[in-house]
């Protein structure tokens, strides 16, 4: 399997798990770090998801994973909290980040750089305006398909 189906894969039995017990998923990915690959799951709550919750849907997910035996490769499986720095992804996401400050990074730079700070002002389903968070505070919108992440900024 490929890297995005593995990850749909996840996501449609992890769910139900979320659903149930009224968490929300965050994001799902399947990543190579050095030998090991991780299958990671971003979930979270009103409140804010705690050690138990993240134990319960991994138990639980790790049973259905199992059970399909889908994935040939070994991996890691890790089911925590977005953190502070979440990445947006999801409308809802974008929508309660509408004024605080982002970090994203574009594949390829745009007036010279690849990475930019500030304040997200507006986007839409192919564009993403923030206000840079420079000395002349510009307001710059980026296509969202040259941005390669974007995330709530640690302050």
């Amino acid at each position: 399997m490929k890297k995005n189906e593995i990850e749909q894969h996840c996501t449609e039995l992890v769910v139900p798990i979320i659903e149930e017990n009224n968490f929300e998923l965050v994001d799902v990915e399947y990543v190579k770090e050095g030998s090991d690959y991780y299958l990671r799951v971003y979930a979270d709550k009103e409140g804010g998801i705690n050690i138990d919750d993240c134990v319960l849907i991994s138990r639980a997910l790790e049973a259905k994973l199992d059970e399909a035996d889908k994935i040939k490769d070994a991996y890691i499986l890790e089911v925590s909290s977005p953190g502070l720095t979440r990445p947006l992804k999801k409308e809802k996401d974008f929508k309660r980040s509408i004024g605080k400050l982002v970090e994203l990074k574009l594949y390829k730079q745009y007036n010279g750089a690849k990475e930019y700070v500030g304040v997200l002002e507006n986007f839409d389903e192919n564009t993403i305006t923030i206000m840079n968070d420079d000395d002349n505070h510009d307001e710059i919108t980026f296509n969202r398909s040259d941005i390669s992440m974007i995330r709530l900024a640690f302050v």
